[in-house]
């Protein structure tokens, strides 16, 4: 399911944003950035999220920065001396100008700035007010989540009535089986036999009842009627229905395939075919679903 959500915090010289977005997933992806030194911090967010969040693949994302407090700087001496020693030989060889010191020292890490260190009491404050924020953030990103889960409760239930309206439409064409069946038994049978006067109606009537035994499909519409009712129930239920609602359309899946293996007519074959198709829709909407 989708989701995301930002809130921005501070404490004393230190200010950052949490950011918190997810994707569909299976399964549950857990990604987190944060500024080196920060490795509890990281952990808690980690299992935060983990506690709360159960499918989805979800980043999260801390920037922070610090403000100027007693902040030094020193000069990476040897990397500047070797600095040194390159260009003026390089200058000399190519009789080019001796490069300058400005040029120099302004290349990456030969000035090094140094920030004061916090000490034990401070830093603990501040991760304090960081697991805070943080918590702020994973609730705003839940409400997101849950918001959008709102949505596609109502895009899954529509998929459940086309679903059922076609369950029907196989169900009103179940019942012209039997004699749709006779009546192609007997079109064949007349063709083939010219004589007709030693055909024992009683051995065309088990034939007729046989072949309408192996085209019966009551028990997978029954299934399909009870597999729509309990999709129903997981819609309305409270908690995690994601994993209940991928096992369900399996069992879905199953009921029409076994349909249109059934299927002894051209029109409920279309059926089979088309309920197959919104099964499939269904299947994928709920890769939203938590």
């Amino acid at each position: 399911m989708t989701g995301f959500a930002r809130t921005s915090g501070s404490w004393e010289n230190y200010h950052w944003t949490w950011e918190i977005k997810s994707v569909n997933g299976r399964s549950l992806d857990v990604r987190c950035r944060t500024p080196l030194g920060l490795d509890g911090i990281e952990q808690m967010a980690r299992k935060a999220t983990k506690d709360n969040i159960a499918r989805g693949s979800v980043n999260i994302n801390l920037q922070m920065n610090r403000e100027s407090d007693g902040t030094s700087f020193k000069i990476n001496q040897e990397m500047l001396d070797v600095l040194v020693e390159v260009a003026t030989e390089t200058a000399m060889k190519n009789h080019l100008p001796q490069p300058s010191l400005d040029a120099l020292m302004g290349i990456r890490d030969v000035i090094q700035y140094v920030e004061a260190e916090d000490d034990e009491a401070n830093l603990k404050a501040r991760d304090a007010a960081l697991k805070t924020s943080f918590e702020e953030t994973l609730s705003a990103f839940k409400v997101s989540r849950d918001g959008e889960g709102a949505a596609m409760q109502n895009v899954l239930s529509a998929l459940l009535d086309e679903i059922e309206q076609l369950v029907k439409q196989a169900d009103s064409l179940a019942a012209e089986l039997p004699e749709m069946i006779r009546k192609r038994y007997m079109d064949k049978v007349n063709a083939l036999l010219d004589d007709k006067s030693g055909i024992d109606p009683e051995r065309i009537a088990q034939e007729v009842v046989l072949l309408a035994t192996k085209a019966d499909i009551k028990e997978e519409i029954d299934r399909l009627y009870a597999h729509i009712d309990a999709g129903r129930k997981h819609l309305k239920a409270e908690g995690q229905i994601g994993r209940k609602l991928d096992f369900l359309t399996q069992e879905f899946n199953r009921e029409a395939n076994t349909l249109c293996s059934k299927a002894s007519d051209i029109r409920l074959t279309e059926v089979g075919l088309s309920l197959k198709t919104s099964i499939d829709q269904f299947k994928e909407q709920i890769q939203n679903i938590e």
